[in-house]
Parts: structure tokens; C-alpha cells; sequence
């Protein structure tokens, strides 16, 4: 099963190797991993997703809040919390082809970001399971290349993670 984490930490150069670090030392796997600034530049939010049962969870979770630089480690609960992907697919578009991508675009409310006479640059953003449906619709066609975020989540309602 994918646990998703949400961890606040100090803003500071070699946090982000430290945690992989312990994860690699560990042996878990870090599924995917996004970081970013919070609205206070002093603190980075992390969001890292990786596969176990709870055990495992459980064991990542007490080895990161051992860290210095680690302000607070969150479990986002799916029920309680939204989660998104990014994805930016170039794909193949012969003319005869263009009409029905388009078409597949326009259901999975994406965007069309870049056009040129053999190929279009597709950006899709949703839940992990509609940015895999739309790969696999995109396939056919010929996906060139292909650059996704990890998965980026947060509580719903009036808690937070951060500081």
C-alpha cells in the first residue's frame, strides 16, 4: 500500500540528501518525492510517498522525526486529505490524429501547452490513477517524452502541517 508523508523541515541545503539518506540506508523505497517552500522561506515542505504495510510506515515515520532539521512528519490519511500529480507529455500528433487527442484532452480537463507541426505538449494535472488513465489513452498515439511531479498532498479543512 502508498503511504504518502508530509514533512515540514528546515530550510537549509543537505536536508533533502539526509533524508534520502536514511530512507536508502533503511531500504524503503521513496516512490516519489516533491519539495518546495512553504509561505515561510525558513521551511521546505516535503511530500514523500512509499510503499509498506504500517509497519514500515510506522518505521519511517520514527527514523525522520530523528532527524535535526525535521520541524514535523504528518501520515496524510486519503479521506482526509487531496492529493495531485503534474504531468507534461509530449506526444506524437500526425494531422490525421489531432482532432481525437484533442479529444482526450478535453475530457480529462487538460491543456494543450505547446503545438508543433509533428507533436503537441499535453499538461494534465489530477489524481495519480487520471494522470495513468490519460498516459494509457496517450500511448497509442506515441508518448516522445514524458516529466511528472511526484505527488503533492494536503489536509483538508482547517488543520495544516506546517508549522
Amino acid at each position: 500500500m502508498l503511504h504518502t508523508i508530509a514533512l515540514i523541515v528546515e530550510n537549509r541545503p543537505g536536508v533533502l540528501v539526509r533524508i534520502a539518506g536514511l530512507f536508502s540506508r533503511r531500504g524503503f523505497n521513496i516512490d516519489s518525492l516533491t519539495v518546495g517552500a512553504t509561505d515561510n522561506p525558513d521551511y521546505a515542505r516535503m511530500t514523500i510517498t512509499v510503499e509498506g504495510d504500517e509497519v514500515v510506515l510506522e518505521q519511517v515515520t520514527k527514523q525522520v522525526n530523528k532527524l535535526v532539521n525535521v520541524i514535523r512528519v504528518s501520515e496524510m490519511d486519503p479521506k482526509e486529505s487531496v492529493d495531485r500529480e503534474l504531468a507534461i507529455i509530449k506526444v506524437t500528433a500526425k494531422k490525421e490524429d489531432r482532432s481525437e487527442i484533442m479529444q482526450i484532452v478535453s475530457v480529462f480537463r487538460a491543456k494543450i501547452i505547446d503545438v508543433s507541426p509533428r507533436s503537441l505538449i499535453i499538461e494534465v494535472t489530477g489524481t495519480n490513477d487520471k494522470v495513468e488513465a490519460m498516459v494509457r489513452l496517450l500511448r497509442q498515439f506515441g508518448i516522445k517524452e514524458m516529466a511528472r511531479t511526484g505527488r503533492v498532498s494536503m489536509v483538508r479543512g482547517t488543520k495544516a502541517v506546517g508549522p
